[in-house]
């Protein structure tokens, strides 16, 4: 089977840990590639994501590695048995760009999502009608094929909010996305309403950072924090214009983490924070 050309995220991500332990181990590729009975280039392909590796060479290669984590093997396992045609976003696949379904990967996967919004909602909390009024203003403008495949998927990742067990939500948002008029009074009251609607659940956290704030917080980009089933596989998601990013180095995840807990500090309680979008609400 020849190497993937576009590995996903998730696919790119069980190479690159894999990686991590190699590179912590103090094991070369070429040595690797021995204990499981391979060359070295295809480990390479394994750790890039371009090719898939079965569950007997990583827990082989854990081992090998002296990586006695349980719970980081059976996850990495998880993902190897993960196949193309498995998930509703796969439908997309040639219709969307990658980041649409590495996007739903991620939340579809994550036992905890913090997000920090600057001037949209969090995608699996927003009405069509408001992601169609978002994905409208693209430019260059979007095909209506194109524009109606966004919408449709956007509100099937909100599936994963009716689950058994969703995954905990804490959505903190500037006063500017909530004062957005985003497809007229209508579609922007209709926006709110429905997040006051959503505000008993247990599973769900809404913070609003007000104009008034006196503490600085860095909100100049979109950002979700996606907790894995073990520490080793949080990721951080940049949204930007000119592109996503997905992030998982240390460093990474640690100035992200820190930018949500002082976000949330500065942030109205979540009950002042509701009051806050009723009130302006109304206003509409």
């Amino acid at each position: 089977m020849p190497p993937r050309d576009n590995p996903t995220a998730r696919q790119a991500r069980l190479g690159g840990e894999l990686r991590k332990l190699r590179e912590r181990a103090g094991k070369t590729a070429r040595e690797a590639a021995g204990m499981v009975s391979t060359d070295q280039a295809k480990i390479s392909h394994i750790e890039a994501g371009r090719i898939g590796v079965s569950e007997d060479r990583i827990r082989r290669l854990a081992v090998f590695y002296a990586c006695d984590d349980e719970a980081l093997v059976e996850a990495l396992c998880a993902i190897a048995r993960e196949h193309r045609g498995q998930y509703w976003w796969d439908d997309y696949r040639g219709v969307l760009a990658p980041g649409f379904l590495d996007i739903a990967e991620l939340e579809h996967h994550a036992t905890e999502l913090r997000c920090l919004q600057p001037i949209t909602f969090p995608g699996i909390l927003q009405t069509e009608d408001y992601a169609h009024a978002l994905f409208a203003g693209a430019i260059p403008q979007l095909p209506k094929d194109e524009l109606k495949a966004r919408v449709e998927h956007r509100m099937k990742r909100r599936n994963i909010l009716e689950r058994e067990s969703p995954p905990k939500i804490h959505a903190i948002m500037h006063e500017a996305a909530v004062r957005m008029r985003v497809g007229g009074r209508k579609v922007a009251r209709g926006q709110l309403e429905h997040l006051l609607s959503m505000s008993d659940r247990p599973d769900l956290t809404l913070q609003v950072i007000p104009f008034a704030s006196e503490e600085f917080i860095e909100v100049t980009l979109t950002l979700m924090y996606a907790s894995g089933v073990v520490p080793q596989l949080d990721t951080v998601h940049i949204d930007a214009p000119i592109g996503d990013n997905h992030l998982s180095s240390a460093a990474d995840l640690d100035r992200y983490r820190t930018l949500l807990d002082r976000a949330e500090q500065a942030a109205l309680t979540p009950q002042e924070s509701l009051n806050f979008i009723h009130h302006i609400a109304r206003e509409l």
